[in-house]
């Protein structure tokens, strides 16, 4: 059986087209969102990423501002920046687009960040807000996994929930969102023991580590066939008739290019479309998961086109509810706390 495929890009346009609506009409009350991305250098895959981000300011109308300080830049010179942004009124994201150079303090760059402005929602409060489950702004890409779990009906609330890393960008929060949707959430690394037992009990794996085709197919909960009904509602040796169980919903984070062809012989066995590509190409873009697993998967993200459209457009998102929190009245702005302005 073939797993459901879990189309981000067809989430994607249907938020779109919401925050499109959202944002005409706050326009319309003399609210314009408006996101400031800071590129610190000439990173060309940087750059290739605000890039991509301004464009989807300009699709839904929200308005967009691009600072590049130079890759020189000090820790002293970028606090001064983001503290100009914090303080304009217009800005209401701030986007600080990573690797910084390695003169400068990321830490202290994104803990400068106002987190009422906090689009990427890396600050310390609005982590604390969603571990504490009070609203905020949620880190985009395990907000977009929510969505596309969402969206596609796939029952979270008494699931058992598997979610692989730990990082503070991805992992972490996406445990914490899943615990608050009502999941049980056990959270794996490096260090847990038996990890292929543990994931095939799992009826939602978010595979986050950055290792590709890590996650084998057998790994992944298949789905079971329900026993038919018979005279009496029992099967031919007297057992109730059951329905059939779909597989795991598999979410994969991962974005992982292959270079090697060993590799891609081990990914790509069962594909020779995607053999062939990868040898007159010389890379392919692999998920987290073996790509087996579509054929054991309930259903599940591909890789491109799964969560990665989902990250810019809760950035999108962001920005917006940031707009309506901070700005819906006259009486906020830059300077109230953040409690006041939410």
């Amino acid at each position: 059986m073939t797993a459901r495929i879990l189309d981000g890009t067809k989430i994607r346009d249907q938020i779109f087209a919401e925050l499109k609506d959202e944002v005409r009409l706050l326009t319309a009350a003399g609210v314009r969102p408006g996101l400031a991305a800071v590129l610190v250098g000439e990173n060309p895959a940087s750059q290739m990423y605000v890039k991509s981000k301004i464009a989807a300011c300009e699709e839904i109308g929200i308005s967009s501002a691009l600072l590049t300080p130079p890759a020189t830049a000090s820790t002293l010179e970028m606090l001064a920046v983001i503290e100009d942004l914090n303080r304009a009124n217009d800005v209401d994201g701030i986007l600080v687009q990573l690797p910084l150079p390695p003169q400068v303090d990321t830490k202290r760059i994104l803990e400068a960040v106002d987190p009422a402005k906090d689009v990427d929602g890396f600050h310390p409060v609005n982590l604390g807000r969603l571990v504490s489950g009070r609203p905020g702004l949620v880190a985009c890409t395990p907000a977009g996994c929510m969505e596309i779990l969402r969206r596609n009906n796939i029952q979270i609330e008494g699931a058992n929930a598997v979610v692989l890393g730990r990082s503070d960008i991805v992992g972490k929060p996406m445990a914490l969102l899943l615990m608050h949707a009502n999941a049980t959430v056990t959270i794996c690394h490096s260090k847990t023991r038996d990890l292929p037992d543990v994931l095939r009990r799992a009826d939602i794996i978010v595979a986050a580590m950055g290792k590709a085709g890590f996650v084998q197919a057998d790994w992944i909960k298949p789905a079971t066939a329900g026993r038919p009904a018979t005279v009496g509602s029992s099967d031919a040796g007297g057992r109730p008739a059951t329905a059939g169980k779909p597989g795991a919903a598999v979410i994969d984070v991962g974005t992982n290019r292959v270079t090697d062809s060993q590799g891609s012989e081990r990914l790509f066995r069962n594909f020779p479309e995607r053999l062939e590509k990868f040898r007159a190409k010389g890379s392919a873009l692999v998920g987290d998961v073996h790509p087996d697993a579509i054929n054991t998967a309930g259903a599940l993200t591909p890789v491109p086109g799964g969560v990665g459209p989902m990250t810019i457009t809760m950035l999108m998102s962001n920005t917006v509810k940031a707009a309506r929190l901070r700005r819906a009245s006259p009486k906020f702005s830059a300077t109230q706390s953040t409690a006041t302005a939410r």
